[in-house]
């Protein structure tokens, strides 16, 4: 992936970069892997906002992206590099030899006319997926499983990336690219090598309507609120809050602890928080 910076014709051409999309292959996803999705604009199934500045936005077709890598020992072809609109990487549309297509995350490298496989005793090649007790220590991984046959939920944006540090008992210690040591069982599945369209963090949106085309709407603080909407709201012209930095609800944003799944705490061997 390129970035290019559009001419300064006008204001809001002077800071914007664009991805030159010179990797995407099809214009056009594949309909029957593809379904509507509804814009909830932030709000829960009560109808109360949960996500503050949320909505509008243009509209989207979901990809439904194979996390799992469950078709084990079959040999598939990549045929097309995509666009998804509803994350940051790319997506890979695989053709499989008995004539199945999925889609997967896209990794660094991975082209079309490439093959890619799953399975327990494929090649540490990138694109194949295979569990962790299999993969090389300091291999770098993707799309990584936190439960056996759940599907890849960890390392899935552009660019991101982790390593395989150590093999201990049954677990695989992995660092993961907020610098977290997490423990992971060595039957869970993982992605060899780095997902792709490292660029993207570098982009510059240049514009606010931008914005509101990927469905964020404009934030303003706390302190520029009125009382009766936030803790910090209020006060006779300019205040800086008078108070410690709070939630809309009253609770600390600074350094307050706020994780409650104490049964995986054990999991992690180093925490992403820790100074060096």
């Amino acid at each position: 992936m390129a970035i290019k910076r559009r001419k300064p014709t006008n204001p809001a051409s002077r800071n914007q970069e664009y991805s030159t999309f010179e990797e995407i292959t099809a214009k056009r996803p594949h309909k029957p892997l593809t379904s509507g999705k509804k814009r909830i604009g932030g709000r829960n199934n009560q109808g109360e906002q949960t996500v503050w500045f949320r909505g509008g936005g243009h509209k989207r077709r979901y990809r439904h992206i194979d996390f799992r890598r469950d078709k084990l020992d079959v040999p598939a072809k990549v045929a097309t590099v995509e666009y998804d609109p509803n994350r940051t990487a790319r997506i890979a549309l695989l053709h499989y030899a008995d004539g199945e297509k999925r889609y997967i995350l896209c990794p660094q490298g991975l082209q079309v006319g490439d093959q890619v496989r799953a399975g327990q005793d494929v090649e540490v090649n990138v694109g194949n997926a295979l569990p962790l007790r299999r993969i090389p220590l300091g291999t770098l991984i993707h799309n990584i499983e936190l439960t056996i046959g759940k599907g890849g939920q960890m390392v899935r944006s552009a660019g991101a990336a982790a390593q395989l540090m150590a093999k201990e008992g049954a677990y695989a210690q992995v660092r993961l690219p907020s610098g977290e040591v997490r423990k992971v069982h060595l039957d869970c599945y993982a992605t060899v090598g780095a997902v792709g369209n490292s660029e993207h963090s570098n982009l510059s949106l240049g514009k606010a309507g931008r914005k509101r085309w990927l469905g964020r709407r404009p934030h303003n603080r706390g302190v520029t609120m009125n009382p009766v909407d936030h803790p910090m709201g209020g006060g006779e012209g300019r205040s800086s809050g008078g108070r410690h930095p709070t939630t809309p609800w009253g609770k600390p944003t600074k350094g307050y602890k706020t994780r409650r799944n104490k049964r995986t705490s054990n999991m992690i061997v180093r925490s992403r928080r820790k100074r060096k």
